[in-house]
């Protein structure tokens, strides 16, 4: 078997800046990738699925490490926020600042070019089918080439961005440190088209040419939203999301057989302001349908030998399923740490252990409280929805939550407007008590295990938590 410091599956956004990190290092790394040499990281035949957007803080996360690797085309069409409506379009709430509205085939190029430049050495055309195991440690991986043959090769370290469906992950050996499965209920089905615009209806609540658009909307996108993205060129990225247990109760109360194709035709026809408009299939990319999930990442995302990253790890936001900054900010830090253990010639558990805190410090310690605030949201139907954004929470308490910290909501003033609206008494008793498990979880993660020896004790807190809000906050999508 060929042996590489470093092997890098997948040549998504992760990998490949996984890749490129390491290589510039001075790592011999080896990435992997499915698809074709001048398609790396495409995630179907249907192509880049993606809502496209991140925030510009991500983008100079990368530029800090890796220097300017972006071209203008790739990055797209900058945009001033991400901005959440409630279901009557009367209330809007921002999810981040400044970012950029990707034009995501030539983003993945700049970021597969990167590796590259950087001494990379790539295989395309290559399915990673299972890791190799020696005494309990990932030691290498197998898979098929282009003609079906099986190969082998050997790393001192094995860097899994596989994606959500990722067969690393899942046939690891059974371990208290890394979920293999993804339960169906924090997985997310999802579905977009790149329309070019010929005729737009001035009206911001449906098409806004400088804020990516959300639409919470129980019955058009249940358990999930609607996006509207403005994209480069007079073009638009719209599509939504939902929870598929969400979507069976939806469909049940109001006699639909609604699935992800219906719902996402539905909800073009909905938007008023898209009044002339053509489908943009450049680079076949023009639609697609595919899965995110919308937990908190994993809570340890090592092993011996291994380092997930990315959509393998689960670790897209919660709150807004953005999953291209955290598979950055990954990629980086796997990069780094993979590097620094092989020149430690050390890929043990407690050697990989600095991913977990890095990452952590850098993205995901307040992850697990979105999953909460998550939860509470796919609890509601339309009219709470509408009720709690103008009545229960601020403008900038909303604005605090969205980045994960927590605001010490004005609860006098709400109590006084919950006695004209009795019937959200539910759901405001659910918020205080999602803000407070929010609050508790962020002070959990803050104290994230230095060690692996006080990991299970972390880990079997949190998910307590986590599993007493999805008992407590089942999903009800519609009255």
């Amino acid at each position: 078997m060929d042996e590489y410091d470093i092997i890098v599956a997948g040549s998504g956004v992760s990998g490949s800046l996984a890749a490129a990190m390491a290589s510039k290092l001075g790592s011999k790394v080896l990435l992997l990738d499915r698809n074709k040499e001048d398609e790396p990281g495409k995630k179907t035949l249907w192509g880049w699925v993606c809502g496209d957007a991140v925030a510009k803080s991500h983008i100079e996360f990368v530029k800090s490490n890796l220097g300017n690797i972006f071209r203008s085309e790739s990055l797209g069409m900058p945009v001033d926020g991400v901005v959440a409506l409630s279901p009557d379009l009367n209330f809007r709430i921002p999810f981040e600042g400044e970012g950029y509205s990707l034009e995501r085939p030539e983003f993945g190029k700049d970021l597969h070019d990167a590796a590259i430049r950087n001494g990379a050495e790539f295989i395309p055309n290559f399915n990673v089918e299972a890791p190799i195991i020696e005494d309990g440690k990932v030691v290498g991986v197998e898979g098929k080439d282009k003609d079906g043959n099986i190969k082998k090769f050997r790393g001192k370290v094995i860097v899994d961005a596989l994606g959500i469906s990722s067969l690393l992950r899942r046939k690891l050996p059974e371990n208290i440190y890394i979920d293999r499965e993804i339960d169906y209920e924090d997985i997310e089905l999802t579905g977009r088209y790149i329309y070019n615009l010929e005729e737009i209806d001035n009206d911001l609540r449906y098409y806004d040419p400088k804020y990516a658009l959300i639409h919470l909307n129980q019955e058009l996108a249940p358990g999930g939203y609607g996006w509207v993205f403005p994209k480069k060129g007079n073009r638009v990225n719209i599509g939504l999301g939902f929870q598929q247990k969400s979507l069976e109760i939806r469909n049940s109360k109001m006699n639909m057989k609604d699935n992800l194709k219906s719902l996402m035709d539905y909800y073009v026809k909905w938007n008023p302001a898209l009044k002339k408009y053509s489908l943009d299939n450049n680079h076949g990319n023009g639609q697609g349908f595919w899965s995110v999930s919308v937990r908190r990442q994993m809570e340890s995302m090592v092993f011996p030998g291994y380092i997930g990253v990315g959509d393998a790890m689960a670790s897209p936001n919660p709150l807004s399923a953005g999953g291209i900054g955290p598979a950055l900010i990954g990629g980086v830090i796997a990069g780094k740490v993979a590097s620094e253990a092989v020149q430690r010639k050390d890929s043990s558990l407690e050697s990989l252990w600095q991913f977990n805190i890095e990452y952590n410090k850098q993205y995901g310690s307040k992850m697990a409280g979105l999953e909460i605030f998550r939860i509470f949201l796919q609890s509601l139907t339309n009219d709470e929805i509408n009720y709690g954004m103008k009545n229960f929470i601020t403008y900038e308490e909303a604005v605090e939550i969205s980045y994960g910290r927590v605001p010490e909501l004005s609860l006098t003033s709400k109590i006084t407007k919950l006695v004209k609206g009795v019937g959200s008494m539910r759901s405001f008793k659910n918020l205080v008590w999602s803000v407070d498990r929010m609050k508790e979880l962020n002070g959990i993660y803050n104290n994230y295990p230095k060690t692996p020896a006080d990991f299970p004790k972390f880990k079997a807190k949190v998910q307590s938590i986590i599993n007493e809000a999805k008992a407590r906050m089942p999903p009800n999508p519609v009255a």
